[in-house]
């Protein structure tokens, strides 16, 4: 039997793990993984930023934590906005058109 021709359009990454054809884009559902998934850490991060200081059991814990170590506002929001500069560089990636190599 005659051997199969490999595609010329054809990457191959990690040994042949992984294969993807030129000119392809990024699968919808992927798309959105991206955004659902930023979007949660970024949501995440401002809902329990201090902690679940409202929390019926631990709330007066995590109060008196927070009061002992100081927390730096500055810092938390340091962390948010590096958040946010990851999502928006992965959004243009995702949603951009396909790159060829």
């Amino acid at each position: 039997m005659p051997e199969k021709e490999p595609e010329k359009d054809i990457h191959e990454y990690a040994g042949g793990w992984i294969s993807e054809r030129k000119g392809t884009d990024v699968p919808g559902f992927l798309k959105l993984a991206f955004i659902v998934i930023a979007g949660s850490a970024i949501a995440y991060f401002f809902l329990f930023m201090w902690g679940e200081v409202n929390h019926s059991e631990r709330g007066i814990l995590v109060r008196q934590l927070n009061a002992a170590t100081q927390a730096s506002p500055l810092l938390m929001y340091i962390i948010v906005a590096m958040i946010v500069v990851y999502a928006v560089i992965l959004a243009v990636f995702a949603l951009g058109k396909p790159h060829d190599e």
